[in-house]
């Protein structure tokens, strides 16, 4: 007779409680991030605010494909057999998540400086050629 011992683990725990916090930080940093990105996309796309929101919007989709995906990506664990592993394991993938999201967040910024500048470039361009008209 062969006997089958069944140890508990909390990697489902893990789960559940991994999931609702990267993805609630994933929305919190996109809300944030999108919001106070409007006035640099309508600087880009000289006050065309129509064209700059609809961009944002797309750079938002794209942002939670990238970031939850990545998450996603990320999420197994190894047997967690007691609390104390379960805290450890949570904090290494919720603190490196974090880690990844606040670089692509300021990624993201410098995009949105970098698509200023070009603006900003392009406008003096044009500005010099009307001059010496």
């Amino acid at each position: 007779m062969t006997t089958t011992v069944l140890t508990t683990t909390y990697n489902f725990s893990a789960y559940m409680i991994y999931l609702p916090i990267v993805i609630a930080m994933t929305v919190l940093v996109s809300q944030f991030l999108f919001k106070n990105s409007k006035t640099f996309m309508i600087d880009i796309f000289h006050q065309k605010e129509d064209i700059a929101m609809a961009t944002n919007s797309l750079f938002k989709i794209g942002f939670y494909l990238l970031n939850i995906g990545f998450a996603l990506c990320i999420i197994e664990f190894f047997q967690i057999e007691t609390v104390e592993r379960l805290v450890v394991a949570l904090s290494k993938k919720i603190g490196g998540f974090s880690i990844y999201l606040g670089i692509i967040m300021l990624f993201n910024v410098l995009l949105f400086l970098k698509g200023r500048k070009h603006a900003m470039n392009k406008e003096k361009l044009i500005g010099n050629e009307n001059n010496h008209l």
